[in-house]
């Protein structure tokens, strides 16, 4: 293929050098003459192992030729992937002019131009979900009017490390391509061709949320791991030791387990372990503020599992919740965030029946029988057997356990409390 860049920085001078490695002509543009007259020498302005040594071959073997102005260049493209910057604002928000300018240059380059199959419009810069659809999409429609046809957009974002960013382009962690409709788009099954990586096909937003999740992700798990470190220092623990110990479970920490949006947390030991670290860090001053937020954002959460349970309900209404401990197939209501729940829905007005089937209250006992009553002291009238929810009618029902698929259920609607993703 012939595929044009935009934005010769680390990601777009990176992706230039590894796409002619793969055979197809690359033509870069950056507004930058000093930059663009480095690169025709086949020179790197950017220090990034490898890359060099593939720019001299690539415009060698004439696969890689750069330009400031693009005039009608990309009009000779089957693609064009734009890796412009999109710095922080004084608000923190992404500056979008550059991404805004460049979009309006694509489209003016094609305008008018006959083209056998669309132009593919690649975006890799970091941006806000939504961006193509309402920023970029509008921009090409306003220039190319009835033809905007011509041009097919994506979101395509980059996992690349710097560094080693040849070697990251080449074993990504993962490919992922946002197009309008979450299909398949051939030509950029073609661009990635070779690579052995799992490929995700979406919509633009999910695919543009990507690397925020990601980033942010990154960010959390460092700033979490020197917080771990403050608190072994001032304690005399090895954190290093801890670390080992940390990575070593494959099958909770370092794995997918407790990733998945769905419900708060809970239970006996979270809650309190939590509760018991923020006590530890102050006390010995290590300050540590991602753990200090966590039990704030989980209220925060359960909030917003009680909102969009009941949205749309007048108090009165008939509300059945399935399951009342913190897991399925436990009777542990101690700091159970479906208790909360419950105990909303109570003070909410809701009509509140509940069902779980491992709850039986008159066994139990020590610190989970004063938990329950002291939360929902009527508990034992809350609990209905399995005959009185499937002969009456509700008008939600809570599905906190994911137990809902095996019963006989009348309800105007069902809220799966584990199923926010």
């Amino acid at each position: 293929m012939k595929i044009s860049i935009f934005g010769l920085g680390y990601v777009g001078l990176t992706a230039a050098a590894c796409i002619t490695e793969q055979g197809h002509t690359v033509y870069g543009f950056d507004v930058s003459e000093a930059k663009v007259a480095q690169i025709s020498a086949g020179l790197s302005p950017i220090k990034e192992p490898g890359v060099e040594e593939i720019i001299g071959r690539a415009t060698k073997n004439g696969l890689l030729r750069v330009w400031s102005a693009v005039e009608d260049r990309v009009s000779e493209c089957d693609m064009a992937i734009v890796c412009v910057g999109t710095p922080s604002g004084p608000d923190g928000a992404h500056n979008m002019s550059d991404i805004a300018e460049v979009s309006r240059q694509i489209a003016a380059s094609i305008h008018a131009k006959i083209r056998e199959a669309p132009l593919t419009v690649v975006y890799r810069s970091t941006f806000r979900p939504g961006t193509i659809e309402e920023l970029i999409a509008p921009i090409f429609r306003s220039i190319l009017g009835e033809d905007h046809l011509a041009v097919e957009l994506v979101y395509n974002p980059e996992f690349l490390r710097e560094a080693v960013a040849v070697h990251d382009y080449f074993h990504p962690p993962k490919i992922v391509v946002g197009t309008f409709d979450g299909g398949p788009n051939v030509r950029m099954d073609e661009l990635h061709k070779g690579i052995e990586a799992p490929v995700f096909y979406t919509r633009y937003r999910e695919a543009e949320f990507t690397k925020f999740v990601d980033n942010s992700f990154h960010a959390l798990k460092v700033a979490y791991a020197n917080e771990i470190g403050r608190a072994c220092a001032h304690l005399g623990i090895s954190a290093g030791a801890v670390h080992e110990i940390f990575v070593s479970d494959t099958k909770l920490n370092i794995s997918p387990c407790y990733t998945r949006p769905g419900g708060p947390f809970g239970g006996s030991c979270l809650p309190k372990d939590v509760r018991a670290l923020q006590y530890i860090s102050s006390d010995v001053g290590a300050q540590m503020h991602v753990v200090d937020s966590l039990i704030r954002s989980n209220d925060a959460h359960k909030h917003f599992i009680f909102q969009q349970a009941t949205k749309g309900l007048a108090p009165g209404s008939k509300v059945l919740m399935i399951g009342l401990a913190f897991k399925a197939d436990s009777d542990d209501l101690r700091e159970s965030p479906n208790v909360d729940l419950a105990r909303k829905m109570l003070q909410a007005g809701f009509s509140l029946t509940v069902y779980d089937p491992s709850l039986r209250p008159g066994q139990l006992v020590g610190q989970n029988l004063g938990y329950a009553y002291s939360q929902l002291p009527s508990l034992s009238e809350l609990l209905k057997p399995r005959e009185f929810i499937e002969d009456n009618e509700f008008d939600v029902v809570v599905d906190a356990n994911g137990a809902a698929a095996s019963l006989n259920l009348k309800a105007k609607r069902l809220f799966k409390m584990h199923a926010l993703a």
